[in-house]
């Protein structure tokens, strides 16, 4: 499995929408949209896919257009993996 950080989201996005949008390229296994305290969201989101199906999601939905924003779609990296290698760098 691999886990789509999708950003440049607008506020109008739902999950209904990121749902349509991704599921074309197979089985959303999860799928977290970050919102704020009014619900509405908060420019990013978490989709789960296979390893292939999100490698194809990933260089077909890059700059296309959802709700008048323009998607950034990049593997999720954790934050422990980012770290170490931005301590190796220095």
């Amino acid at each position: 499995m691999t886990t789509l950080l999708v950003g440049n989201l607008s506020s109008k996005t739902t999950a209904s929408d990121l749902k349509t949008v991704f599921s074309a390229f197979g089985k959303i296994s999860s799928m977290r949209v970050a919102c704020d305290h009014a619900g509405r969201t908060r420019g990013h989101a978490l989709v789960e896919l296979e390893d292939r199906a999100a490698a194809i999601a990933m260089q077909t939905l890059k700059g296309v257009e959802l709700k008048g924003r323009m998607m950034s779609v990049a593997v999720n990296r954790p934050l422990s993996v980012v770290r170490r290698r931005s301590a190796r760098s220095h």
